[in-house]
């Protein structure tokens, strides 16, 4: 039998953290590794149990959600860790500072039960996940912020193409929808995808976003 998804849940209420481990040990593929309620707890668990997927929330004790996962999952370490943000809109503009963190996604933290667990199983598999509701507040209300100063878009290694494409990803579309809104198959998107990653050496989509917008590409 293929071994459960195992879970770390960091969130300092905790309400929230029983409503969470209610919700995915009740799933016969998850199960919850451990659950703290600050940053530097996080990070010492996540250290010791070796967890599939943390799920971060962002304004704790000791440690914030932000530092915590760039400990965990930032460009200098070695193994990092999945970590899934937990926000709400009236803290978005920490989602920024989350993925250049080093973040594998984020949700709401009032996504439906099954939203939280396809999340979960998203970010296990070593896919991104991003809320397009919640990317597209990003670009919105932090684009002046994100973008270079001068406003203009910068050299970018990539083919007119990919640059569409990348741009739609910076957007919130999923393969499929991009798919459907430049009318190319499936895969031919993934190879896309795949592509720019490579060429732009970044770990995910996640990445990808965040580079969009700090080369001014997303308008």
């Amino acid at each position: 039998m293929t071994a459960p998804i195992r879970v770390l849940i960091c969130d300092d209420q905790v309400l929230v953290r029983t409503g969470l481990v209610t919700i995915i040990d009740a799933q016969p593929d998850l199960e919850v590794a451990g659950e703290c309620g600050d940053g530097a707890t996080a990070v010492e668990l996540a250290g010791r149990l070796r967890p599939d997927v943390v799920l971060m929330d962002v304004r704790m004790p000791v440690l914030d959600g932000i530092e915590a996962t760039r400990r965990l999952a930032g460009a200098r370490v070695p193994r990092p860790a999945k970590v899934l943000v937990l926000t709400t809109f009236n803290l978005d503009k920490y989602v920024y500072e989350a993925l250049r963190a080093g973040a594998a996604g984020f949700l709401l933290k009032d996504a439906p039960p099954a939203q939280l667990l396809h999340g979960i199983r998203t970010v296990a598999t070593g896919a991104a996940l991003l809320d397009p509701e919640v990317t597209r507040q990003l670009v919105g209300r932090y684009a002046a912020r994100i973008r270079p100063a001068d406003g203009a878009p910068r050299d970018v290694p990539l083919t007119p193409r990919e640059l569409e494409v990348l741009r739609l990803i910076a957007n919130g579309l999923s393969n499929g929808e991009i798919a459907a809104e430049l009318q190319l198959s499936h895969e031919t998107v993934k190879t896309f995808v795949s592509r720019i990653l490579t060429k732009l050496d970044l770990r995910d989509r996640v990445q990808a976003v965040v580079y969009a917008y700090r080369q001014g590409l997303v308008t």
